[in-house]
């Protein structure tokens, strides 16, 4: 999610274009209801030498009332997908689940596993960026919904400019990077 936002802004966001985890729970509680039980989880990897730049947001997340399961990001066949899905395949085997929301724009690993559990009548939300979730917005089974849509999670409106959102009069579209950033590359 926070690639996907950098890559929104085109810069690191800065404390007003950061989510808020509060607010997406109380979503969460809301769309689960008041007698059903809600786990909310977060799935990281931590880089080498960014355990103390990562060490204050798992510390927020586990305050608000998120498990963190956390993976030391060692090559790149390491990311935390599998193990998310494997978490959603272990609480479906319970037989209690009836509503997965995923904060994922990675339909290559995402798609296939949670249509399959709309067959098992599991309903399947996509949260995240319209942006980044294609393959959720052209899914017929998986609903999705904008991170800026649920109230109060961005303290304000993301500055989003893109393609499919130009008005009329048009609009710049800064870069991602700095020209100078080529330079870096020799």
């Amino acid at each position: 999610m926070d690639m996907s936002l950098g890559s929104l802004l085109g810069a690191r966001p800065t404390s007003a274009y950061r989510p808020r985890f509060d607010a997406v729970g109380r979503w969460l509680l809301d769309l689960a209801g008041p007698d059903a039980e809600a786990e909310a989880c977060v799935f990281t990897n931590v880089a080498p030498g960014s355990i103390e730049i990562v060490r204050p947001w798992v510390e927020a997340l586990r305050n608000v009332g998120f498990a963190v399961f956390a993976k030391p990001k060692t090559s790149e066949d390491s990311d935390v997908d599998d193990d998310m899905l494997a978490h959603i395949d272990l609480r479906a085997g319970e037989g209690k689940l009836r509503h997965v929301v995923v904060a994922s724009g990675d339909g290559r690993a995402f798609k296939e596993p949670l249509e399959k559990l709309v067959d098992t009548a599991t309903d399947v939300t996509v949260i995240g960026f319209r942006e980044y979730a294609g393959f959720a917005l052209a899914s017929e089974v998986i609903s999705f919904l904008d991170l800026e849509d649920i109230d109060g999670v961005f303290r304000e409106p993301l500055p989003r400019v893109s393609l499919d959102t130009l008005p009329d009069e048009g609009a710049w579209l800064p870069p991602f990077r700095s020209l100078r950033s080529l330079l870096d590359r020799r």
